[in-house]
């Protein structure tokens, strides 16, 4: 009975693993059919080649602990072109990854969410020990939404992480993630840094 119970623990953790990478995979296909409908996109179609990521793996999708922040005052968040935008900190998450306890912001742009249909959305920019080695060196974005917070918690995938348009090509006004959201390890998920000749 206990060789049975193993077994069938066994089994069920090789179909999630492989339910997940099918997730991950769609998920990536449509990350990279964006680049062609997206009009203002620094990528076309024979450069996708170029995008790289890190193999599916469900250990860096994590439910993390949230606490809604108040009277937070808006503050200017520097781009890599030198520009600046205007955000607030919305909320704090808490979590553990790779064994150790980790903490990082998140942020809503002003501006954008007094648009239509972006009134909701929330953006982590997080940097982390892969980057300039494995993964693009001014860090990755992941995009949420405050409807994504359920009870005090939310799910955050790094395997959905990804590089801003600035690791492409120059001309972009891309956020710089705040040193209060560098992560001391590496996180082996998301995309990696593109291969490809950045563009001018």
């Amino acid at each position: 009975m206990k060789y049975l119970f193993v077994f069938l623990i066994f089994v069920t953790f090789n179909s999630f693993a492989q339910d997940y990478s099918t997730l991950i995979a769609a998920h990536r296909k449509q990350y990279k059919e964006d680049f062609i409908t997206d009009k203002h996109s620094p990528l076309k179609e024979a450069d996708l080649e170029n995008l790289q990521f890190f193999d599916a793996d469900s250990t860096y999708r994590i439910t993390a602990d949230v606490e809604v922040l108040s009277n937070e005052t808006i503050f200017q968040m520097p781009t890599f072109n030198g520009a600046k935008q205007e955000y607030i900190r919305y909320a704090r998450i808490k979590f553990m990854l790779n064994g150790k306890p980790q903490q990082l912001n998140i942020y809503r742009n002003i501006s954008l969410s007094k648009r239509p249909g972006f009134e909701d959305y929330l953006f982590l920019p997080f940097m982390d020990e892969t980057n300039s080695e494995e993964s693009y060196g001014g860090g990755r974005y992941l995009d949420l939404k405050t409807t994504d917070i359920q009870v005090g918690k939310i799910v955050i995938d790094f395997n959905k992480a990804y590089n801003p348009y600035c690791a492409y090509s120059d001309g972009y006004q891309c956020p710089m993630p705040p040193r209060e959201n560098y992560l001391k390890l590496k996180v082996m998920a998301g995309e990696k840094q593109y291969t490809g000749e950045k563009k001018h």
